[in-house]
C-alpha cells in the first residue's frame, strides 16, 4: 500500500506540470485492475492448443498394412511373384479359383509362388501394440473365398458396364448401319477358331464388315486383323488346354496332356506362347502326379517347353522346379528320364544355374548316374558338367562327397568321358582339388591315361586338363605324381596326345623339372632342426626357392 501510494503521489505530480491528472490516475487504475483480474491473469500464463497434448483418437491403418483383395488389416503377409504383398489365405483362394485381382495403380499381380513377409509383419504387430490394438487374426478360408468371389463379381459387372458404354457411345457417334452382316460374321468366328485343322484363315472370316462411314482401326490392314484372328486363336487353344488339365476325370486330364505334348514336340510357336503362368501353375500338381501317364506326359511337356530358350527362366520362375526334384529322386523312370532332361536343359542357360544348385537338384543328379536307363545316366552327367560351371555349385557338389563317387566311375570306365568333365571343372576350385588329392585322384587319372583307353580324343584332354587343375595343388601334387609315376605318363602324352594335352603335359613337367631342381639345392632341413643350428634367419633366407616354386605352381 505505501508503494501504491508513492506511485500515485508521483503520478500526481508530474501529471500536474503537463495538466493530465485524470489521464494518468485512470491510467493506473486500469493497470493495476487489469493484472488482478482473472481472465487477464489466465492471458498472461496461455499456451497455445499445440503445446497441450491431447489425447489420442484412433489412428488410421497405413495403406501398405492392408490386404488389397481383403481392404483389411494384415495378419499373414506374403509377397507374390510380381512383388505385390497379400494376405496368404487370399492368395490362396485366388489361385484355387485361378482369379487375378486387378489392383488401381498397378499391373495384375503373378500369384504362382509366395514368399512370408516377416517384415510387414512385424511392422504391424509393433504398430498395434504402439496404439494398443488387438492383432489381427487371419481371415477363414469361408470369408475369404466370399471376398474374392464378390472381387470377381464387380470385375465381371465393370467389364460389362464399360463394354456397354462403348458400345453406345460408338452407336452414338456412327450412322445408322444394319448390323446383321456383323452378326452373322460372329457367329462364323467360332466354328473357325474351335478347328482342329493347321489350315490358314478361310476368306469367309476374313471378310471386312460393310463400309462405315469411319472405319474402325481394327480393319486397318489385312496384317492387323491375322494377328488378331491368331491371337484370339492361340487363347481358345490354351484354355481348351487349361480346361482338360484342371478337369476332376483323369481321362480328361491325360488327353489334354496327349495333345499339349504333341503341339509343344511339333510346333515351335506354340512352346512359346503355351509356356504362361497359367499353364505352368496347371501343371505343377501333375508333375508329382500317382498316375504314371499323368506324371510322364507332364514332365515330358516340361522337356518340350525348355527348349524354347525364352521359356527357360520362366519355367523357374513358375516353383515348378520343387516338385521336378522330387521325380528325379522318387519318380517313374520314364519320368526320371525325362526330368534330367529337363534340368538339363535348364542348365544350358547362366541365370538358371545358381537356382537349380540351391533347390537341391544336385543330390538326386548324381545319385542317377548308376540309373538303367542310359538316357538318363548321360542328361544326369551333361546336366552336373555345366551346373559345376558356377563356383557355388561346385562347392555344393563336393560338400555331398561326389569326388570319391566320381573317381570310382572313372575307374570302372562308367561314362569316364562325361564324369572327366564334372571332374576337370571341381579341380579348379580349392575344396575340389584338396578332395581329389585326398581320394586318390592323381594316381587314378594317370592310371587311366596310361592304360590308353579312350572313345575319343577330347576324353584324353579332359583327363590331362583335371590333372593339371590338380597341379595347382603345389608340393603336395609334385609328391602324389611322382609316387604315381605320372612323369613318363606326361612324356607319352607330350608326344602323341592332342594339341591342348600336348600343352599341359608340357606345363606339368617343366613344373615338376623346375622343382626337382630347387629340391637338389635344398638343404636337409629336418637335418638342420633336429641339430639345433636351424635359426629363422636361416629359414627365412631358404625360403626364396620355395617361394618361386608357389608362385609357378599359382600360374599353372
Amino acid at each position: 500500500m505505501e508503494f501504491k501510494g508513492g506511485l500515485m503521489r508521483l503520478v500526481v505530480h508530474k501529471s500536474k506540470e503537463t495538466n493530465c491528472v485524470y489521464d494518468a490516475g485512470d491510467r493506473l487504475t486500469e493497470i493495476i485492475s487489469s493484472a488482478r483480474s482473472p481472465s487477464r491473469r489466465w492471458k498472461l500464463f496461455h499456451r497455445s492448443s499445440s503445446a497441450i497434448p491431447s489425447k489420442p483418437s484412433k489412428p488410421q491403418i497405413p495403406r501398405e498394412f492392408i490386404c488389397p483383395i481383403s481392404g483389411s488389416l494384415m495378419a499373414d503377409p506374403v509377397i507374390v511373384s510380381s512383388g505385390h504383398t497379400f494376405e496368404r489365405v487370399c492368395v490362396q483362394v485366388c489361385k484355387a479359383l485361378n482369379f487375378t485381382p486387378n489392383l488401381v495403380d498397378s499391373p495384375p499381380p503373378d500369384l504362382t509362388s509366395v514368399i512370408p513377409n516377416l517384415a510387414l509383419k512385424s511392422t504391424i504387430l509393433n504398430w498395434c501394440q504402439n496404439y494398443s490394438i488387438a492383432p489381427p487374426k487371419p481371415p477363414d478360408s469361408i470369408s475369404a473365398e466370399k471376398l474374392v468371389r464378390t472381387s470377381m463379381a464387380s470385375d465381371h459387372r465393370k467389364v460389362s458396364v464399360s463394354e456397354t458404354e462403348s458400345l453406345i457411345r460408338g452407336v452414338e457417334e456412327k450412322p445408322k448401319v444394319s448390323f446383321n452382316h456383323a452378326a452373322t460374321e460372329l457367329n462364323r468366328r467360332p466354328s473357325h477358331f474351335h478347328s482342329s485343322s493347321d489350315e490358314s484363315v478361310s476368306p469367309a472370316a476374313l471378310t471386312p464388315p460393310l463400309p462405315f462411314s469411319t472405319q474402325s482401326s481394327c480393319y486397318s490392314s489385312p496384317s492387323s486383323s491375322c494377328s488378331d484372328i491368331e491371337a484370339l486363336t492361340n487363347s481358345n487353344e490354351e484354355d481348351e488346354i487349361l480346361a482338360g488339365l484342371r478337369s476332376a476325370h483323369v481321362s480328361e486330364i491325360e488327353e489334354a496332356l496327349t495333345s499339349l505334348r504333341k503341339i509343344t514336340r511339333t510346333r515351335e510357336d506354340g512352346r512359346a506362347h503355351l509356356c504362361s503362368p497359367r499353364l505352368l501353375s496347371a501343371l505343377r500338381p501333375l508333375v508329382v502326379s500317382r498316375y504314371a501317364n499323368i506324371q510322364v506326359n507332364s514332365v515330358a511337356v516340361l522337356v518340350n517347353l525348355s527348349l524354347e530358350k525364352s521359356n527357360k527362366i520362366k519355367i523357374v520362375r513358375s516353383g515348378i522346379l520343387p516338385p521336378l526334384i522330387d521325380v528325379l529322386k522318387a519318380g517313374m523312370p520314364e519320368a526320371q528320364e525325362h526330368a534330367s532332361g529337363v534340368v538339363f536343359s535348364l542348365a544350358l542357360d547362366d541365370d538358371c544355374k545358381t537356382a537349380i544348385g540351391v533347390l537341391g537338384a544336385l543330390p538326386p543328379l548324381l545319385h542317377l548316374l548308376n540309373s538303367e536307363g542310359e538316357r538318363t545316366r548321360h542328361d544326369s552327367a551333361l546336366a552336373l558338367y555345366h551346373l559345376t560351371l558356377v563356383q557355388s555349385n561346385r562347392s555344393k557338389l563336393v560338400k555331398i562327397g561326389s569326388v570319391p563317387v566320381l573317381l570310382r566311375m572313372v575307374k570302372s570306365g562308367h561314362m569316364t568321358g562325361r564324369v572327366l568333365l564334372t571332374l576337370c571343372n571341381l579341380s579348379s576350385c580349392a575344396d575340389g582339388r584338396a578332395s581329389m588329392l585326398d581320394s586318390g585322384g592323381v594316381e587314378c587319372l594317370v592310371g587311366v591315361l596310361r592304360g590308353n583307353e579312350f572313345d575319343s580324343r577330347s576324353t584324353q584332354e579332359s583327363c590331362v586338363a583335371t590333372l593339371y587343375g590338380l597341379s595347382r595343388g603345389g608340393l603336395r601334387f609334385k609328391g602324389l605324381a611322382k609316387a604315381a609315376e605320372a612323369v613318363e605318363v606326361l612324356r607319352e602324352v607330350e608326344k602323341s596326345g592332342s594339341e591342348r594335352g600336348r600343352e599341359k603335359a608340357r606345363r606339368m613337367l617343366e613344373m615338376m623339372r623346375g622343382r626337382e631342381k630347387e629340391e637338389e639345392e635344398e638343404v636337409d632341413w629336418e637335418e638342420l632342426l633336429d641339430s639345433g643350428l636351424g635359426s629363422r634367419t636361416r629359414l627365412q633366407s631358404g625360403c626364396g626357392a620355395l617361394g618361386g616354386s608357389c608362385v609357378n605352381s599359382s600360374e599353372f
